[in-house]
């Protein structure tokens, strides 16, 4: 039996212990602050990142791995005959994916690409059930079987509450942008389909109270959720009511509530969260 050796990228959202218990490779992505350049997770920490990126004079840059980076890796893990499968963010907001491809390419040995068509905690459903998997021995041809079941099946929505990111990044024009601040607009956001799509918008906090309440009525409607995620770009205390409103309706299904990674909070900005579920 081949074995099979797990790579994913650091917008991830997994614990520690998550990590060492699948043995998961974590490739880490870089994210430069007014010249200066870091390592996420290595040389920043998620609050950090929050902090340095309030105190900054420009919007973060965030950057994928290198092909090289991805290159040195594959040929290591596959050095002893063993396959890689390394699955990745959607290819929407980074081009991680694309480098991993390019480097798949060039390996010596047999390695595998995922575009999990999600980021966060979305992804880790993808990536702890092919852990699991390779624990049982299945193949990578089983476990890519599952994985497109698994994202058939995942959501994952977004409350932004503060659109200065957004308009910076080039994700809403200046005009547009301007009147979005000027009116207090908040958005809603969902991944579907591996892409960003808008749900609604309108005035003040109440429309993300609204969404909230929105989205946990939809949960709640549901008999088999699996598993789910609150992750967050600043403003603990939003996400923590949005968690302790979903835990209230669901108290039975295990919930994980964490910052997000730089590159999520860097389109975000400050003060968005994401709800993410998985039903099987």
């Amino acid at each position: 039996m081949t074995n099979i050796k797990l790579v994913t990228d650091s917008s991830i959202q997994m614990t520690p212990e998550e990590i060492a218990a699948y043995d998961i490779h974590v490739i880490p992505l870089t994210i430069m602050i007014d010249s200066t350049v870091y390592v996420d997770g290595e040389t920043i920490t998620r609050d950090e990142f929050m902090a340095k990126m309030a105190a900054a004079s420009a919007l973060p840059k965030t950057s994928q791995p290198a092909i090289g980076t991805f290159l040195d890796l594959y040929d290591e893990l596959t050095a002893d005959g063993s396959e890689v499968l390394s699955i990745h963010m959607l290819e929407a907001i980074s081009g991680t994916v694309n480098s991993a491809r390019q480097a798949a390419e060039l390996a010596h040995g047999k390695v595998t690409v995922i575009d999990s068509d999600f980021t966060d905690r979305a992804m880790a459903f993808q990536v702890i059930e092919a852990g699991k998997m390779i624990q049982a021995g299945k193949s990578v041809e089983e476990i890519v079987a599952r994985l497109s079941a698994i994202r058939a099946n995942t959501k994952l929505v977004l409350g932004v509450s503060n659109l200065e990111n957004m308009i910076k990044g080039g994700r809403l024009s200046r005009v547009s942008g301007m009147m979005a601040t000027l009116l207090n607009i908040k958005v809603t956001l969902e991944v579907t389909g591996g892409e960003l799509v808008a749900r609604q918008k309108g005035r003040g906090m109440k429309t993300i109270h609204r969404f909230v309440d929105d989205v946990v009525a939809q949960m709640a409607a549901l008999t088999n959720i699996q598993v789910i995620g609150v992750s967050y770009a600043g403003g603990l205390e939003l996400a923590t009511g949005v968690a302790d409103q979903i835990k209230a309706a669901l108290p039975n299904v295990p919930l994980m509530l964490r910052p997000t990674d730089p590159v999520i909070a860097t389109h975000t900005g400050d003060g968005a969260f994401a709800i993410t579920w998985f039903v099987d």
